[in-house]
């Protein structure tokens, strides 16, 4: 019996190995596509099992600049990180659409030089690509995701 299961493992893993190698990540947006905006992110990260992400950083919308924060909880996370990150918008139809709560569309896609592009989308549909601009970009989301406020 015991044999019989270990061989049941193995062709387990073995299939889901072979499946995940025939499976490529696909970004939420198409290469093709025009963003309608550009962000720059600033901030940082501490955790112990259960960790806490701030931020702030700026919009670029129809030729004028909107500050927004960045606040949210990450799970299974440890360390401590102070990160940069920019990124391109895309869907973003109105400025007041920009605020919400955002959690991973895909995350780790490699783009052109090796980068790695996170993507986030809110609630209305926004599209964050997010690119690390510093070795050591961590930016673990939990379920629940971040949450970007505009600022006055």
């Amino acid at each position: 019996m015991r044999s019989a299961m270990v061989s049941i493992l193995a062709a387990t893993v073995l299939c889901a190995s072979v499946y995940a190698a025939e499976v490529t990540p696909s970004a939420p947006v198409a290469d093709s596509a025009t963003p309608d905006g550009t962000v720059t992110l600033k901030g940082g990260s501490v955790a112990a099992g259960i960790g806490y992400t701030w931020g702030h950083g700026e919009l670029n919308y129809r030729s004028s600049l909107h500050g927004f924060t960045v606040k949210g909880i990450s799970v299974v996370d440890v360390g401590a990180t102070d990160f940069t990150a920019a990124g391109h918008v895309y869907n973003l139809k109105q400025l007041s659409d920009f605020a919400g709560n955002y959690v991973a569309a895909a995350a780790g896609i490699t783009v052109a030089g090796g980068g790695t592009a996170t993507y986030l989308r809110n609630e209305h549909g926004v599209v964050i690509k997010l690119v690390e601009t510093n070795v050591g970009l961590k930016f673990n989301l939990s379920a629940d995701g971040v949450h970007v406020t505009l600022k006055k």
